[in-house]
């Protein structure tokens, strides 16, 4: 097992145990068997208590892990066929947001998420996930040509941010984002939404805004990084456990106060120890809720989720 964080330690290290006891078994021919076992056992009992007892930080962690499934890879797993459109019909056509039909279970939908690539060359091609405003405006002109056919609109949420250059805030990154938050609002087809990875801020906001909105179990969605909370608050990266701790941004903190409409649960380990399984998980969801959403008269459809988005944060006195 090829370990990325401290927390996994244990397991990383009973799996060098049962790698040595195999070798042992192949050098000197003895039936080792049941000393593997055990130690399998103990390994997987192990990696149950782990991820029984993540941290908020821990959680962070795993929703970065490079091998994560991106919006591609569910893509490929969940749906019988896929046309990639591209370009915004203003700028150029950006990379770090991808979308077009896709077939699922024999529906059409149209699917647009975020893609961060699966190494170096593909993560600086892909700008790490960081859409520019480009990107949501080739979001905003695919959910509009789904709503002009009638097919419903999911997202994958996987973003550090909307990019933060200047060449960005030059073509009206702000704009961008707040127009898709008003369009999804009023768009007269479904739409689901997943944050599989990292969600922050308005980035993962920008194709956020659905009638069910959904995070993997071991995803964060927040107004800013615990990393840039920590420099803003202590001047210092060094305090981003804390500050995790204090934003309350994990599945379980945005169900609690009813920012999300549910939790999908992710194979032991996390989504990327077993992608097929994730993917088969979300397609089972997406499903249910599209057969559920299309009984709803539309009317009633965009009302009932200004209305969910209108009551977040509302506090009685």
């Amino acid at each position: 097992m090829d370990t990325s964080f401290d927390f996994e330690k244990p397991i990383a290290d009973l799996q060098q145990q049962i790698e040595k006891v195999k070798q042992i078994a192949e050098r000197t021919d003895v039936d080792m068997s049941a000393t593997i076992k055990e130690l399998e056992e103990k390994m997987e009992q192990t990696r149950i208590d782990i991820y029984k007892n993540l941290s908020r930080w821990q959680k962070v962690q795993i929703s970065r892990h490079p091998e994560r499934p991106y919006t591609l890879q569910f893509i490929e797993l969940m749906c019988d066929d896929f046309i990639e459109l591209h370009g915004d019909r203003t700028v150029k056509d950006d990379k770090a947001i991808i979308g077009g039909f896709a077939s699922i279970n024999g529906e059409t939908v149209m699917v647009i998420g975020h893609q961060k690539g699966n190494n170096t060359k593909m993560r600086q091609y892909r700008n790490f996930g960081m859409a520019n405003p480009e990107g949501y405006r080739k979001a905003l002109r695919l959910m509009k040509l789904a709503e002009k056919f009638n097919k419903p609109v999911i997202t994958f949420i996987d973003t550090p941010g909307a990019f933060p250059g200047l060449e960005a805030e030059e073509r009206g990154q702000g704009e961008a984002i707040a127009r898709n938050l008003l369009e999804m609002s009023v768009l007269k087809v479904p739409i689901l939404c997943f944050i599989v990875g990292e969600g922050a801020s308005g980035g993962a906001l920008g194709i956020g805004i659905g009638d069910k909105v959904y995070m993997l179990e071991h995803t964060w969605y927040s107004v800013i990084s615990p990393e840039s909370c920590s420099s803003i608050l202590w001047r210092s990266w060094d305090y981003k456990e804390k500050a995790a701790e204090c934003l309350k941004l994990t599945a379980e903190d945005m169900l609690a106060n009813k920012l999300i409409d549910g939790i999908i649960p992710e194979p032991l380990g996390g989504a990327h120890h077993d992608p097929a399984m994730m993917a088969e998980t979300m397609k089972t969801q997406i499903i249910k809720d599209l057969t559920q959403l299309k009984m709803t008269k539309i009317d009633q459809l965009v009302d009932d989720r200004i209305n969910k988005f209108c009551s977040m944060g509302v506090v009685q006195e």
